[in-house]
């Protein structure tokens, strides 16, 4: 019963995550991706502070357990390296949604590419002293088929500047994940208000830096600033940690690899965005490498239960 709870909050999760790729796309078209970023980053980092506000008024009379004693140097290090890494990922997911040409299904194209880091950090796991399952190169061959189907199926001419900075996008949120497993002992929501305050105050200097900054813009998307940074990196965050108390670790994953289709059913519905019967193919591959990338930890995790089970009754 708890797994489905925690799997249908994921799923809020992911379509929430999903979504906000058009609420992106929608305002790349208006606001840099520097200002948008950091507005972004500051309505989330704001929401967070009312969020842990309350959290401090509802424990208050509590005396701090085994399970929220938290290592400050962890949350406070530990966040400003991810947030150095979130502002690179993502000004280059929303540059690249914003290079995508007129005519372009950016949104699902752009959920598809960004979902490929889920395969990179199962490959990436070498690099720890973690031995593959055949299914993660199974699911590595698959990605590069789909991305190729994407990208690629019209020749070298097919590949938009966009489609790198998104793969490069995937790479950065490869590195993000992995850094925050180095932080188990932080303090998730103080931990995502630094990454945030970091991401805001990084994307606002290179704003002024390049001088492409246009803050009064902000309130022309007003809306998808909203969506961006309270929904997605706000709410979505939450409801991100509490679905993952009570769900597998390989479920979660599983589920919240579905933001890829909701970013391509968002971005038909909303944006009457069409992708051709190649893309469609590519996104389709893309999908299933990204569900079998999942699939050894699925079966580790339901192995472990059975044999814990079997301890249990002996």
């Amino acid at each position: 019963m708890k797994n489905i709870k925690g799997s249908l909050i994921l799923l809020i999760t992911a379509l929430i995550w999903g979504t906000a790729f058009v609420a992106q796309t929608s305002a790349s078209g208006t606001v840099n991706a520097f200002t948008f970023n950091m507005g972004r980053s500051v309505v989330a980092a704001m929401f967070l502070i009312i969020v842990i506000g309350v959290r401090k008024l509802i424990y208050i009379k509590k005396k701090p357990t085994g399970d929220n004693v938290y290592s400050r140097r962890q949350t406070v290090v530990g966040g400003i390296i991810c947030g150095m890494i979130l502002f690179a990922a993502n000004n280059f997911q929303q540059f690249g949604i914003g290079m995508y040409p007129e005519g372009v299904a950016a949104s699902g194209r752009a959920g598809f590419l960004t979902a490929t880091y889920v395969v990179m950090v199962s490959v990436a796991a070498i690099f720890f002293g973690k031995k593959p399952h055949p299914l993660v190169w199974v699911s590595a061959v698959g990605c590069i088929g789909g991305m190729y189907m994407l990208c690629l199926s019209g020749g070298i001419s097919g590949v938009y500047k966009a489609d790198i900075f998104l793969l490069v996008c995937a790479v950065c949120y490869t590195a993000h994940i992995i850094a925050i497993s180095r932080f188990p002992l932080a303090d998730g929501l103080v931990f995502s208000l630094i990454q945030f305050a970091v991401c805001g105050v990084l994307s606002g200097i290179a704003m002024a830096v390049s001088g492409v900054g246009d803050i009064s813009a902000l309130l022309s998307v007003k809306f998808e600033l909203f969506f961006a940074g309270v929904m997605s990196s706000g709410i979505a965050y939450t409801l991100q940690i509490l679905g993952q108390k009570y769900a597998e670790p390989a479920v979660a994953s599983i589920v919240l690899s579905l933001e890829s289709v909701f970013s391509a059913l968002a971005g038909w519905v909303v944006l009457n965005e069409r992708l051709t019967n190649r893309e469609l193919i590519g996104c389709a591959l893309v999908f299933i490498s990204v569900m079998l990338a999942q699939m050894p930890s699925f079966f580790v995790t339901k192995r472990t239960q059975k044999e814990c089970e079997n301890e249990k009754t002996a």
